[in-house]
């Protein structure tokens, strides 16, 4: 993998980059869609490319390997082959997964415990088998095996969750290095700087990580509880100590408005759920802010949803159309929304992108800010 910087805003921290892989090139500040089980939910290949204009879409781990199963991914020749999206891909450890939704977990030296939410069953995710199990999907940026802990976690907790975290990565960067791609591309394996709101774990993590020469870093147990400025306090304290000619991912983040905050301070790359999961709950978010489509003010809005958007459904489907399809419950609803946030996020990466190159960055998210945080 390659990271090109191609200019850093002199106002504040943000930077535009190249990232090339095997599978194509990633233009940052980039947004990656979550394809948690190897689907983004409600929208095809095809719009993701077309509509959205994703460069890279994300694959969950721990949802891949309980079904369809590694068996099935191997036999299908990857991910890629698997779902027919041919450009990047980036997967997580899956650990996350096993924190936040098995009611009965158990975290030893060994690795992490679980039992499935499918059907029960016992699993163990170790740092060497997340490895291969992202070696048989065949992601192009694997990640480490890691406990996210929570924003409110005490010290102590923190203390002794970084250190375990540090020991698994270790184990899981050995292994990597020890083995090989299955289907001919790179991959690349990115550690996670962890240490919940406690500053000098963070600069510990962080130092610990970049001692490693990874491809890319990146930031994880962030916008898991704790206060909004506090989230940003600790990027900052990361970036200060990760290498600048390498990408940084700050996983799970989030609303546009820390998508925004988190590029002033240096962020590459960034996903979550929240476009396709408030999209399919009628949220619609827009550059003057954020819409609620079973609102009765939308019902007799025949304007379009988005005049001048960048997808072809913001020209096409008018507020009251999209209104009537929430409340008669139509699945084409969530499709339409889906779509339309998807191209939001990636219509205002690339902006912060173009106003990166152009030096005026920090003045235009000041007041983009301002409007996001709008309800209309």
């Amino acid at each position: 993998m390659k990271f090109t910087l191609e200019k850093t805003s002199e106002d504040c921290k943000a930077r535009a980059a190249t990232i090339e892989t095997d599978h194509g090139l990633i233009h940052t500040p980039i947004f990656m869609p979550v394809g948690t089980a190897g689907t983004v939910k409600g929208v095809h290949t095809s719009e993701l490319r077309r509509e959205v204009k994703a460069q890279i879409i994300l694959g969950n781990t721990y949802h891949l390997y309980l079904r369809p199963g590694m068996q099935v991914i191997r036999e299908a020749g990857g991910l890629h082959r698997f779902n027919g999206w041919d450009r990047p891909i980036l997967t997580d450890s899956g650990g996350f997964q096993v924190f936040s939704l098995s009611s009965n977990r158990k975290l030893t030296e060994e690795g992490a415990h679980f039992r499935s939410h499918i059907d029960g069953s016992k699993h163990l995710f170790t740092p060497e088998s997340v490895v291969d199990i992202q070696r048989i999907i065949g992601s192009d940026i694997m990640m480490a095996l890691d406990e996210c802990t929570p924003g409110t976690a005490d010290y102590g907790y923190a203390r002794k969750s970084l250190d375990l975290t540090k020991r698994w990565l270790e184990r899981g960067w050995n292994h990597y290095k020890s083995t090989e791609p299955l289907y001919g591309h790179y991959q690349s394996y990115f550690p996670i700087v962890q240490g919940c709101t406690y500053p000098d774990l963070r600069r510990e993590a962080a130092s610990h990580v970049s001692s490693l020469g990874a491809d890319g870093y990146a930031i994880g147990g962030l916008a898991v509880g704790e206060p909004a400025e506090v989230m940003y306090d600790m990027i900052d304290v990361v970036n200060e100590i990760l290498p600048q000619d390498r990408p940084r991912y700050l996983m799970g983040v989030g609303t546009p408005v820390n998508i925004l905050e988190a590029i002033d301070r240096g962020v590459d790359m960034m996903d979550c759920v929240m476009p396709t999961r408030n999209g399919r709950n009628g949220m619609l978010f827009t550059p003057e802010g954020t819409m609620n489509m079973r609102n009765l003010k939308w019902a007799h809005d025949f304007s379009p949803l988005w005049e001048d958007g960048p997808c072809e459904v913001d020209r096409v489907y008018s507020k009251a159309y999209v209104r009537h399809l929430f409340i008669a419950n139509e699945l084409l609803a969530m499709q339409i929304a889906s779509i339309h946030n998807l191209s939001f996020y990636l219509w205002l990466v690339g902006e912060a992108r173009k106003h990166i190159f152009e030096g005026d960055f920090h003045k235009w998210k000041t007041e983009m800010v301002q409007k996001l945080n709008r309800r209309l």
